[in-house]
């Protein structure tokens, strides 16, 4: 098993996914971002990498991918993080981006660093399902990596059995069919959304995102899921922050709403 699969099967219920862009605030702060938030408590990181053209990215993200790039971040470095990471953690690590950064560092090559360095799992929302399953399917099997594939609210109940049976690992359910970091209450559409899914049995389990920002929302989503996955709003607080171990330990007792000591 990977340590995604590890994972759920160890706990099935509040699992806690925090997202990042890499490189930010500061190029070398990824290292320090993902064991600080292992020991707060954090179930799993999703690594964003940074790109150009981020296109299903909100303005937090986007603006955090810009100052990534302009920091000096790239794949190769990023690896290299992931590398020195893995000497010290277990935490689950999966790597978000677009498919175009991945065919320009070579497709093979990309998934064959991701194992060498400890990688889990990708999240590539622009890889078409069908073109995944006849041409990478077996190369990410091989390599050890889950791949996870996005569903949304306007996603067709045939299309959404047939990504689950491509995904392993768990499935990515959007909250919001939107750019990712609007701040609202988990409305009654979504609640009947995330019901619908629920009564599907889906193979994989579950993990809600977008809009996800605080113990409130965070409880809606663990309600109906395995857990949430939280990006814009810990991406909006490292902006602040003026001391990073200490805003993390805060953000994560916040959304837990528990008290969580250094």
């Amino acid at each position: 098993m990977t340590r995604i699969e590890e994972l759920f099967s160890n706990k099935q219920k509040d699992i806690c996914n925090i997202y990042f862009t890499a490189g930010f605030p500061n190029l070398n702060d990824t290292e320090k971002i993902i064991l600080t938030l292992e020991k707060a408590g954090a179930d799993m990181v999703e690594i964003g990498m940074p790109y150009s053209d981020p296109l299903a990215d909100g303005e937090t993200i986007q603006q955090s991918g810009s100052v990534a790039l302009e920091n000096g971040m790239t794949l190769q470095i990023l690896f290299e993080q992931i590398e020195s990471v893995r000497q010290k953690s277990e935490i689950p690590l999966v790597m978000m981006g677009y498919f175009n950064q991945v065919i320009q560092y070579g497709e093979e090559a990309f998934f064959k660093k991701c194992k060498e360095v400890g990688v889990d799992g990708l999240i590539l929302p622009d890889l078409p399902a069908a073109i995944y399953e006849a041409d990478y399917q077996e190369l990410m099997k091989e390599n050890n990596l889950n791949n996870i594939f996005l569903i949304t609210p306007q996603t067709p109940d045939e299309r959404i059995v047939y990504l689950d049976s491509l995904s392993s690992g768990f499935v990515y359910m959007v909250a919001d069919a939107s750019v990712t970091g609007k701040q609202k209450d988990i409305s009654n559409s979504q609640i009947a959304y995330f019901e619908r899914i629920e009564k599907m049995n889906l193979t994989n389990p579950r993990l809600i995102g977008f809009g996800i920002s605080d113990h409130q929302s965070f409880s809606a989503a663990c309600a109906h899921a395995s857990g949430a996955i939280i990006g814009s709003a810990f991406i909006r607080a490292l902006e602040k922050s003026e001391n990073i171990e200490e805003t993390i330990y805060n953000f994560i007792g916040m959304i837990k709403n528990e008290k969580v000591g250094v």
